[in-house]
Order: C-alpha cells, then sequence, then structure tokens
C-alpha cells in the first residue's frame, strides 16, 4: 500500500480562506499539513524547519507579498514547489508570479476539488494553472510583439518543451511522446542549458515571452 503523504504550508492572509483551506487538507487523505501562516515574513522565518513538498501562497499578504515570499523561497531552496493562490487574474501579477518561481497559478474560487488536483499535479512534477489563468499568460506574450528568439532548440526538445507548458510531468512527457523518463530528463537538461534557465517555471516563462512555438 502507498503511505506516501504530500506535505503543505499554507500562507494566506484571510483567516476564513486559510482555515477553509487546512480543513480541507486535514480532510483529504494523502495530505499533511505543516504549517499555516497569515504573512509571508512569518514563514520565511521557520522555513528551515519545515521544507514541504508543496507551498499554498496568497499574492497580496501584508507587509511581504506572495510574489516576494516566492522569490526569495526559491533563492533558498531553488526546487521548491509553489502554487499562488489567489483572486487575482491580471496579466502583470500572473508574469511576475512565474518569473519569481511559482509552479502553479490557481484561483481562490476553483472548486476545492480543484485545489486539491493542482496540489498532486505540481508535486508530481507539473505546472498547473486554472484555465482562465493559462488563457491570459498565452495572450500576455502573444501581445507582447516581441520577436521569436531562437535557441536551437531541436524538434524533440521542442516538443517537450511544448509538453512542459501544458503543464504535463515528466512522467507523463514520456508517455505521451512514446519515450523513456531519462530521455526525457536528458532533453529537459538540454533545453535549460540552450534556454540558460534553472527551472520548469522559467523554461516555460521564456518560452512563452519569446515565442518559441
Amino acid at each position: 500500500m502507498n503511505t506516501e503523504q504530500i506535505s503543505l504550508v499554507i500562507a494566506e492572509d484571510d483567516d476564513l480562506i486559510r482555515e477553509g483551506i487546512s480543513a480541507l487538507i486535514n480532510s483529504t487523505s494523502g495530505f499533511i499539513l505543516m504549517g499555516k501562516y497569515s504573512d509571508g515574513s512569518s514563514l520565511l522565518k521557520e522555513i528551515n524547519n519545515l521544507l514541504p513538498d508543496v507551498y499554498l501562497m496568497d499574492i497580496s499578504m501584508p507587509g511581504m507579498s506572495g510574489i516576494e515570499c516566492t522569490a526569495k523561497i526559491k533563492s533558498i531552496y531553488p526546487d521548491a514547489k509553489i502554487i499562488m493562490l489567489t483572486v487575482y487574474e491580471d496579466d502583470i501579477r500572473i508574469f511576475d508570479s512565474l518569473r519569481a518561481g511559482a509552479s502553479g497559478y490557481i484561483l481562490k474560487r476553483a472548486p476545492l476539488e480543484e485545489i486539491i488536483s493542482a496540489i498532486k499535479e505540481v508535486y508530481a512534477g507539473g505546472a498547473p494553472m486554472t484555465p482562465s489563468i493559462a488563457k491570459r499568460v498565452l495572450n500576455f506574450f502573444n501581445e507582447s510583439g516581441k520577436k521569436t528568439v531562437e535557441y536551437n532548440l531541436t524538434t524533440r526538445e521542442k516538443e517537450i518543451l511544448q509538453e512542459l507548458t501544458n503543464g504535463l510531468s515528466y512522467k507523463k512527457i514520456a508517455e505521451t511522446l512514446f519515450i523513456s523518463l531519462d530521455t526525457v530528463r536528458s532533453h529537459i537538461k538540454n533545453i535549460y542549458h540552450k534556454l540558460h534557465v534553472s527551472s520548469k517555471s522559467e523554461a516555460v516563462a521564456k518560452a512563452l515571452k519569446d515565442k518559441l512555438f
């Protein structure tokens, strides 16, 4: 039997939302809540004692914003998986969240099962986004008017990068493209090198910004 649990930390200044999500996590099998905070500063003070699998991060919090907190966490722990949980749909906050290193962007009004699904997806290596957010991300970069930048990606590397932007995990990419997981990892390593990035969120942001498809 698989007894693996996904550990989480929540940073959310709205008491009702924070407690509601906490109750959801505590009542869902396969999850363990390690901490809940009303601001980013309090979370950062204890971060070395937490190290959860996934962070749920509100954007608008008193003092330090969720975007700033995300950037600080990623500077300390580059592999941290952070989902922005927010009411905002504007382009700048979305782009700034991705640039800070967020792995996903989910609206607070999303159904509870969608939040649970997003946590599982980001834990598995995906990049979940509420559909309306994903559409705005594409529109934001499509309207930027920037020229296509050539990074000399191979056809296979572009296919894998496209699947990354679709939120697929490494395992799902391997299954979709009928190649081994090790082959996917090797291609992604080459993609990171060519794009001059060090994380999936950075690769996705650059792919969209520079119109690599």
